[in-house]
């Protein structure tokens, strides 16, 4: 099975409702046994239901289970609320007056988003090519500065991705990223996102410090594309401590005090 192929027949169902079989296997190019596999693939992991002659995206929001590391951005930030909060507060206490910071687009970045909307620091500036912390930004204290990236436009992340969006962020200098993945393994942090993981290498490259925001569901998940090694991050911060492997190949882990 062809994963890449499997998630991009998601999206060109989604953006239409529903789609007979012989129609994905003349859009994507591949046989009625081939479809029928993939279908299976999605069906079983309730990205999609299955219907008379194709698949449908699902009537209503309780109908599926969408894995959350492939979800749209909306339903995500309902998935473990408790556990985000919980980062975010970690999170908030290694921002210092006068940093430059990267926020991305992951719903746990506009968790400390909208924790620094209470902040009392004199100075601050966020970059992120995130809509929702764009869209926000109007509740930030009034000293704070806002720089957006625009670029093309991702529905499923609520972001703004591709050449156009790297380029911009090249002008800038970061001393802190805040970032988050689909999963996390000891070979480093991974997103089902192309265009995702290539924005977010640039960003670890350019960030004096990187740091990773993921909360334990996302303890050894892979994914389709790798974003960078666990040798990259400044510290991982999440709500427990993650397994020792991991744990051992980070600088520095950063979890919630057990009750």
């Amino acid at each position: 099975m062809n994963k890449v192929r499997t998630l991009e027949m998601v999206d060109y169902v989604r953006q239409r409702k529903y789609c007979s079989t012989a129609e994905l296997g003349r859009i994507f190019g591949v046989s009625p046994a081939t479809v029928q596999r993939d279908i299976s693939e999605i069906v079983r992991n309730k990205l999609l239901r299955k219907v008379h002659g194709g698949v449908a995206v699902f009537e209503t929001a309780s109908d599926a289970i969408v894995p959350a590391e492939n979800s749209r951005f909306e339903d995500r930030m309902r998935i473990n609320p408790e556990k985000k909060s919980s980062i975010a507060r970690q999170a908030e206490s290694l921002v210092e007056a006068g940093d430059i910071l990267f926020l991305d687009v992951s719903s746990t970045a506009l968790f400390l988003a909208r924790q620094l909307q209470k902040s009392r620091l004199p100075n601050l500036t966020i970059i992120t090519n995130s809509v929702s912390i764009i869209q926000e930004f109007r509740l930030f204290p009034a000293q704070f500065v806002l720089i957006s990236l625009g670029g093309t436009f991702n529905a499923y992340l609520n972001a703004f991705l591709g050449k156009a969006a790297i380029e911009a962020l090249q002008r800038y200098h970061i001393n802190k990223a805040f970032i988050s993945a689909a999963g996390i393994t000891p070979n480093g942090l991974f997103t089902y996102h192309e265009s995702h993981a290539e924005f977010l290498k640039v960003i670890t490259e350019m960030a004096k410090e990187t740091h990773a925001l993921l909360d334990s569901s996302k303890f050894n998940k892979n994914a389709l594309f790798a974003i960078c090694t666990l040798a990259d991050l400044a510290s991982l911060i999440s709500d427990v401590a993650p397994p020792q492997v991991i744990e051992s190949a980070v600088r520095r882990v950063t979890h919630a005090p057990t009750s």
